[in-house]
């Protein structure tokens, strides 16, 4: 099982002065999933190299098991520091691909042309596609062949307007994730706030929140076992 995980590299939440990017426990809990069910992993960003960590997503209160084995992960660190750069990455290379979120991705990775060109071969190879919190917003610019939004008609779910009033980020993000999904026709739907909840509409896997990141990459991994 080889997996691409795809971060964002923009680390400036708009205008604010304040610090973004990935969030730790979208990359960590998926990590472990992935690791310990035996897969090689290659985490991948725009500009390659260290992505910036959201400093927020490392304070105590969100702070989790995964996030502290990761911390304590000297193979986990050094993959983390020597990021692929996305151009150079290949569908064909991979099994799957997942996108942690953070606030980083709506402003880079939502407008990547590689990220686009990626998202649309892996699915074209019949590969699954999973993105939580608020990469689900990376899929606004990914067409069908036709040339239709990929989330048209398609049941999907991604950080909800509450979530980001609740951060106090409603005004400072250039696009709402929910809005956004739902503006390209897509059939969102959400949960509880801060609670897991994963939506899969045959091979696009989407999660809510930070919370939803461990069921998103359990869904991952099932769709790849049955496919074996």
């Amino acid at each position: 099982m080889k997996v691409l995980m795809v971060l964002t590299s923009h680390d400036q939440l708009g205008d604010t002065g304040r610090k973004t990017g990935f969030w730790l426990e979208e990359l960590a809990a998926p990590y472990y999933a992935f690791k310990d069910a035996g897969a090689e992993i290659t985490l991948a960003s725009p500009k390659g190299g260290q992505p910036p960590l959201d400093p927020k997503s490392n304070e105590p209160d969100f702070q989790t098991d995964q996030t502290r084995r990761f911390e304590t992960d000297r193979e986990a660190n050094e993959l983390l520091a020597n990021t692929a750069k996305l151009a150079d990455v290949s569908e064909a290379d991979f099994d799957t691909v997942f996108y942690p979120g953070g606030h980083g991705p709506l402003w880079d990775l939502s407008e990547s042309p590689d990220s686009r060109a990626l998202i649309e071969s892996f699915l074209a190879a019949n590969k699954p596609v999973a993105l939580v919190c608020h990469a689900p917003g990376v899929l606004r610019h990914v067409t069908t062949p036709d040339g239709q939004p990929l989330v048209k008609g398609r049941k999907v779910t991604g950080f909800a307007n509450s979530e980001e009033a609740a951060v106090g980020l409603t005004e400072v993000v250039p696009y709402l994730v929910e809005d956004e999904l739902k503006a390209k026709g897509s059939i969102y739907s959400k949960g509880p706030d801060w609670g897991s909840y994963v939506v899969q509409d045959g091979l696009l896997i989407t999660g809510q929140n930070p919370g939803s990141s461990a069921e998103a990459a359990g869904r991952l991994i099932k769709e790849l076992e049955a496919a074996a």
